[in-house]
C-alpha cells in the first residue's frame, strides 16, 4: 500500500501536533479496544482494564512508540516494524483483526482529544496509514 505525499504530510503534521501525550494515547485507544471489543482482551484478560492499569499504561507506551517511529519511517515501514511483526504473529500469536480494532479506536480516541485537527482528510490519511501499518504487522502471518 503507497500512502501519497499529501497523506504522509497529513499524517506527520498530525502526529507531530500530539507531542508528548502519544502515550496517553495509545493507552486510551488500547482500553477502548479491551472495553469495545471484549474477545480482543485474551493476554490483558487477567489485569486490570481501567486507564490506570500499570499493564495497560505499559502497553499503550509500546503502541505509541511503534506508531512514532513508523510515521518517523513511513517510507521503509516493512522494514522498520519487522521486529513487531515478528513478535506478534509468531511469539504473542495476536489475531490480526486486533489491529483493525485498535485503528479503529485510535481514530476515535484522536479525534475526541483533536477536533479541530481532525479535519476528513487527516482522518483519510490516518486511517490510510494505520491501515498500511496494520498491513505490515500481519505480514507474517502468510
Amino acid at each position: 500500500m503507497a500512502l501519497s505525499a499529501a497523506d504522509k504530510t497529513n499524517v506527520k503534521e498530525f502526529w507531530a501536533k500530539l507531542g508528548e501525550n502519544t502515550s496517553v494515547y495509545g493507552t486510551e485507544a488500547l482500553l477502548r479496544t479491551f472495553l469495545s471489543f471484549p474477545a480482543t482482551k485474551t493476554y490483558f484478560s487477567r489485569f486490570d482494564l481501567s486507564i490506570g492499569s500499570p499493564q495497560i499504561r505499559t502497553h499503550g507506551r509500546k503502541v505509541a512508540e511503534a506508531l512514532t517511529l513508523a510515521v518517523s519511517r513511513m517510507d521503509d515501514l516493512p522494514e522498520a516494524l519487522l521486529s513487531l511483526s515478528d513478535l506478534h504473529a509468531h511469539k504473542l500469536k495476536v489475531d490480526p483483526i486486533n489491529f483493525k480494532y485498535l485503528s479503529h479506536c485510535l481514530l476515535v480516541t484522536l479525534a475526541r482529544h483533536h477536533p479541530g485537527n481532525f479535519n476528513p482528510e487527516v482522518h483519510a490519511s490516518l486511517d490510510k496509514f494505520l491501515s498500511y501499518v496494520s498491513s505490515v504487522l500481519t505480514s507474517k502471518y502468510r
